[in-house]
């Protein structure tokens, strides 16, 4: 039996003002999927999942979530759990970790309130902290805590915009076993942005690598084992780097 799409990129470009963002990028995402999509910084990563969201809508191409037009069907987007870039949070930030979560919460639905907000925290591991002051833990725990905003309406897709940034190498494997958890026994379709290779490399199942346009989208094996492959994707990093930060002119 032919699986079902939880993606489909077709044919998407984006524009702004200063230049190409993406440029006819299409791949597919099966459910089940643990898709992880690397790329240099400026690659368009975060403008295709803007466009996924449905937070940019004057794209070209088509986006299919599970089988719906996003232009056409909004409601599908209800869908997708989303966890951005991450930023900072103000230890003097006064709302407790029980209220961030439930700042993802959308009308609807049968089971109250506080059983989704329960649930999420305990998937998890955050119930005990459930009454702290978000500004009060680690900075691993508040992309947990992140995590639980985005489980709490019970997504099929999973977006996570590289959720392991500037947290400690014990917090990220603790995150990382998380999401596994989540893919493998949640039955969440995942699809993480990240720099760290090694994490793709050992989490997902497949990978699509894209700078601007789509440079390469199959299995992971067959992108990590292909020395070809990777070298040519350290150059084009290193390429998109000296893009983005220019050497200065010498002075004569």
């Amino acid at each position: 039996m032919q699986e079902q799409a939880a993606v489909n990129v077709d044919r998407v470009s984006y524009r702004y003002e200063h230049g190409t963002a993406l440029d006819n990028i299409s791949f597919l995402v099966n459910e089940g999927d643990l898709l992880g999509m690397i790329g240099p910084n400026g690659a368009g990563k975060t403008t295709l999942f803007s466009c996924m969201l449905g937070l940019l809508d004057d794209y070209q191409g088509t986006i299919t979530i599970f089988g719906e037009d996003i232009r056409k069907s909004r409601k599908v987007l209800r869908s997708i759990g989303y966890v951005p870039q991450k930023n900072s949070i103000d230890r003097g930030f006064p709302a407790t970790v029980e209220e961030i979560v439930s700042l993802g919460i959308m009308t609807g639905g049968k089971q109250p309130y506080s059983e989704k907000i329960a649930s999420a925290l305990e998937t998890v591991g955050l119930s005990r902290e459930k009454s702290r002051r978000i500004g009060e833990l680690s900075g691993g725990q508040q992309q947990r805590a992140l995590i639980a905003k985005a489980l709490v309406n019970d997504p099929r897709l999973l977006i996570l915009d590289e959720p392991a940034t500037g947290i400690d190498l014990e917090s990220q494997n603790r995150f990382y076993s998380l999401i596994k958890k989540l893919n493998q026994e949640n039955k969440i379709t995942i699809i993480l942005s990240s720099h760290d290779l090694d994490a793709v490399n050992k989490l997902a199942n497949k990978v699509a690598c894209i700078n601007r346009s789509m440079f390469f989208h199959g299995d992971t094996h067959h992108f990590f084992e292909d020395e070809d492959l990777l070298k040519k994707y350290s150059e084009s990093s290193m390429q998109s780097h000296m893009h983005l930060h220019p050497q200065p002119k010498n002075n004569r």
